[in-house]
């Protein structure tokens, strides 16, 4: 059976500070977790399974809930993985929503799918499409933006230049998966800004996998493969 997340929620009752705890269950997710505290922008990256997403949005929550900050705000790229499904009926939400359910699932698990403490994340959490983001300034928020390897320069630059006072952003992605056909900005973002002061980047690597123990073989021998046909 592969590993677990554990986390635990509680409040004080009288509106004061909510405790909210996770399991770091290696020391890639330990050093994360440090770096969230350290740094104001932070990139998560390695391979899918290794629990990028569900750090950053832990750490969104922990600090929602501790008043560290008021707000979440979430971004992905509009990108399909290979498959279009064509033009997508319904509002906005309804259209965007679809690309947003990994961080939905994340939220569901570290914190139930009803009850006060999931209404409350919700009331404060934010969909901000790329496609908008132009001329906003988030303050008092974290900001993440998942899946960033399929985002181009120019959205990358966007969102890195939309945080204000107090506000942190975490970046996840995996270069080596890409759906939008060419080299990841991604990579080369992280090149040019991993000695800045005030970014951190932490890497994942396949055996980091806490999804199901099986995805680090299989990541394994594709990767191989896939320098063989090189």
């Amino acid at each position: 059976m592969p590993k677990k997340f554990v986390t635990k929620t509680s409040s004080n009752g009288g509106g004061g500070k909510g405790e909210f705890r996770i399991e770091l269950l290696n020391s890639a997710q330990k050093l994360a977790w440090a770096a969230f505290q350290q740094h104001d922008v932070l990139f998560l990256l390695g391979p899918a399974g290794t629990g990028k997403t569900f750090l950053a949005t832990a750490f969104a929550i922990k600090s929602l809930l501790g008043r560290e900050t008021e707000k979440i705000i979430m971004t992905r790229p509009i990108v399909e993985s290979g498959e279009s499904l064509g033009y997508l009926p319904g509002d906005f939400y309804e259209k965007v929503n679809p690309y947003m359910m990994p961080i939905y699932d994340c939220i569901n698990k570290l914190v139930g799918i009803e009850g006060t403490t999931k209404e409350k994340i919700m009331s404060r959490t934010e969909v901000a499409p790329l496609a908008y983001m132009r001329g906003r300034t988030f303050d008092n928020s974290v900001c993440l933006f998942d899946e960033a390897q399929n985002a181009t320069m120019s959205q990358l630059k966007l969102f890195l230049s939309r945080f204000g006072e107090n506000s942190k952003l975490v970046i996840t992605g995996d270069p080596k998966q890409s759906d939008i056909g060419r080299r990841s900005a991604l990579a080369e973002v992280v090149r040019r800004l991993s000695d800045v002061a005030g970014i951190g980047v932490v890497e994942f690597k396949n055996n980091s996998i806490v999804r199901h123990p099986l995805i680090g073989a299989i990541l394994d021998k594709l990767e191989d493969g896939e320098s063989e046909d090189k």
